[in-house]
């Protein structure tokens, strides 16, 4: 039998808070850090960071005291347990190196969870971001050669993820009609599907919320013209998303499956956590989670009748991991890059008609500018004669994209097509 939070005992709820000295953690050591500890961190926030929102947006839609309270007692030791999380990053890693470990966590997590997934529609969901999040990395990488130097790229994702464009950032602009989705069945959806939905949320919502912010905080207009634009992909990836979730499920389910996606990633990640004094940190709030977990079932038996293990299932899927996943993405660009959407389905943008939306809103944010993210390459071949990549498993798979700044996705199609 696996692993299965509501037959384990946690942390008494009342015993989880604690002080300031052991929430303000020593951060990690930036140049000694695995690349997939510094991912796992990121991720972590994310979560809590979903679960404390959601919480809040719960209390503010009951007028019951008793579960305003509860909430409230939870909602603080998952704030607890967010401070000594990021707290874990530390302060001598720049903004951009940060901005790429977000990346890594956006091309990993997601390529991750789209090998494991088991429902088509979501799966092909997840490949879709990965596309996008993938050129959003070779965007940025090129941005902090240019501002902090060589070397750092490298120091950051190792050679763990490559470095070469993806589906280009100034094609990903859609009309916000395309970018909500279908959502699973609550009463039928494969456990682990609903998993990997909230845990993409999270995860890209950290993203966008993060960019939103410090992206004004640079001086140099190349870079606060990346963060803008990138930021605003973000926003369409949450959209797409949020609208996998079914939106009825209860406030009361939702709390419980928070909690539960917590404890199935604080166990999964401690099971390959390779720095022991953060993997302690997997473990104690695994051991919280598992009490939270136990609450939010007795507010949802208690309210709506329904037992936690009637939604639950028997013990937690198979664990998220974080591992390369080279071979993947060169597949899925390949066979996607020409990708675009139309509502909720997915057609190649050459079977766009001319008067798509897609076409009127290109236009819009993109007609008679200086598009951020394509100035950005212009910007790196003009200063060192070509554009930073980082590719370990040969050239990129369309030829097209295997060289310079241009990106031409009518003649990657017709490469694909032939």
């Amino acid at each position: 039998m696996g692993f299965n939070p509501l037959a384990e005992k946690g942390i008494p709820l009342e015993l989880q808070i604690r002080n300031w000295s052991e929430l303000n953690v020593a951060p990690f050591d930036k140049r000694e850090v695995h690349p997939y500890t510094r991912a796992r961190v990121i991720v972590m926030n994310g979560i809590e960071i979903e679960s404390i929102l959601s919480s809040h947006q719960f209390a503010r839609h009951t007028d019951s005291w008793p579960v305003k309270t509860t909430l409230a007692l939870l909602r603080r030791v998952d704030q607890q347990q967010q401070k000594a999380v990021n707290w874990l990053l530390p302060g001598d890693q720049t903004v951009l190196e940060t901005t790429l470990g977000y990346e890594q966590v956006a091309i990993d997590l997601t390529a991750g969870l789209a090998r494991t997934e088991p429902d088509p529609y979501l799966r092909q969901t997840l490949d879709f971001g990965l596309l996008e999040d993938f050129d959003h990395l070779y965007r940025y990488a090129n941005l902090i050669d240019l501002i902090e130097g060589p070397k750092r790229v490298h120091e950051i994702v190792g050679n763990l993820t490559e470095v070469m464009p993806g589906r280009p950032t100034i094609v990903e602009h859609r009309h916000p009609f395309d970018d909500v989705r279908r959502h699973y069945d609550r009463h039928t959806v494969d456990p682990l599907s609903r998993l990997h939905a909230m845990t993409i949320v999270a995860a890209e919502q950290q993203t966008m919320n993060f960019y939103m912010n410090v992206g004004p905080t640079y001086v140099p207009p190349l870079a606060r013209g990346l963060y803008l634009e990138i930021a605003e992909i973000e926003e369409q990836h949450v959209t797409q998303y949020e609208s996998l979730l079914d939106p009825l499920e209860s406030w009361f389910q939702r709390e419980l499956f928070h909690h539960y996606n917590e404890c199935y990633l604080y166990w999964s990640f401690m099971t390959e956590e390779v720095d022991p004094r953060i993997r302690k940190i997997w473990e104690l709030h695994l051991a919280m989670e598992i009490e939270h977990v136990r609450v939010a079932g007795e507010l949802l038996l208690r309210h709506e009748g329904v037992e936690p293990q009637a939604i639950l299932p028997p013990e937690l899927p198979q664990p998220t991991r974080f591992h390369e996943n080279k071979k993947y993405i060169r597949e899925v660009l390949k066979h996607q890059i020409d990708l675009t959407s139309v509502g909720p389905d997915f057609v190649p943008m050459g079977a766009l008609p001319a008067d798509a939306r897609f076409f009127a809103y290109q236009e819009a944010v993109n007609g008679g500018v200086k598009v951020p993210s394509e100035y950005v390459i212009a910007r790196h071949v003009e200063v060192f004669g070509d554009d930073f990549r980082l590719t370990t498993e040969g050239p990129h798979p369309i030829e097209v994209l295997r060289s310079g700044s241009l990106e031409d996705l009518d003649a990657a199609q017709h490469e694909r097509d032939e």
